[in-house]
């Protein structure tokens, strides 16, 4: 079974979950689909990269809210998806590329 890596989980959470809240109108749709999303990478960083390193992750999976405030919504959320990305896969798929 392939395994798809965190940093695309979750990076595809972020943005799908605001396109789904912005298009459809319902928050609360695009707010379940940042939870999976959200949950199943939280679930993979504490698998391969520890307590820690899954909490620093996930704090940082929340950090589009304040951005957008300062950049704009779509953004604020293409910046913290490739940020998020990207400090997962250093954290903690990188190991698995191998």
């Amino acid at each position: 079974m392939v395994r798809v890596p965190a940093a695309v989980v979750a990076a595809s959470g972020l943005v799908g979950g605001y396109g789904v809240a912005r298009w459809t109108g319902k928050r609360e749709l695009g707010g379940a689909v940042l939870a999976v999303a959200g949950a199943a990478s939280a679930w993979q960083w504490q698998q391969r990269a520890g307590g820690k390193a899954a909490g620093a992750l996930t704090a940082a999976f929340a950090g589009s809210h304040p951005l957008a405030k300062k950049v704009g919504a779509w953004p604020s959320v293409f910046t913290v998806a490739g940020a998020v990305a990207l400090a997962s896969w250093a954290v903690a798929d990188r190991r698995d590329a191998r």
